[in-house]
């Protein structure tokens, strides 16, 4: 059910799932979240994609510690996922340039902004000036894809009549699932 849900993330826009929050460790070791966009996921091999900018902090703290943290919540279904996973960057290979060809125009448009994601500007209307990119190439080169192994998955449902909760974990590749009180 939670595979599904996740999946549909991707192929729904206006699914609860399509834009997690992302919990990484900053670089003084603090916790730094953030939302991301759902653009992959992989059943069979546990993994869930999203873009980023190569310049963005968030990729230099993936660099630095691949472990993550994902959270989900639908507040229609009272449903909220907790996973956690390891991060595999690709920046310029045949896995980023394979998700670029597929991705729209305005999505790359936004890789070829000249400023690096944060920098302090003076104005948000004016500054950076517009940038017209080639729709193929301009901003390949700050394009990653982030691919999140999922490594372990809570599952909370908040019921009228009780919580359920459950946790799945993957130790050396090997399925192992468990109840746990709300």
């Amino acid at each position: 059910m939670a595979w599904a849900q996740l999946a549909r993330g991707v192929a729904d826009r206006r699914a609860a799932f399509h834009t997690p929050t992302l919990g990484t460790i900053a670089l003084d070791g603090s916790p730094s979240v953030r939302t991301v966009i759902l653009r992959g996921c992989n059943i069979a091999a546990r993994s869930l994609r999203f873009h980023t900018d190569r310049r963005s902090i968030k990729v230099t703290e993936i660099e630095r510690d691949p472990r993550v943290s994902l959270h989900f919540y639908d507040a229609g279904q009272k449903i909220q996922l907790r996973l956690a996973g390891i991060v595999d960057v690709h920046s310029g290979d045949l896995v980023a340039e394979t998700a670029w060809v597929k991705a729209q125009p305005m999505s790359r448009a936004i890789y070829g902004m000249t400023l690096p994601p944060g920098t302090v500007i003076e104005n948000p209307v004016t500054s950076p000036p517009p940038i017209v990119p080639d729709g193929q190439t301009v901003g390949f080169e700050n394009f990653v894809i982030a691919d999140v192994v999922v490594t372990a998955i809570e599952w909370l449902y908040l019921g009228h009549q009780g919580h359920r909760r459950a946790r799945f974990d993957w130790p050396e590749g090997q399925l192992q699932a468990a109840w746990l009180a709300p």
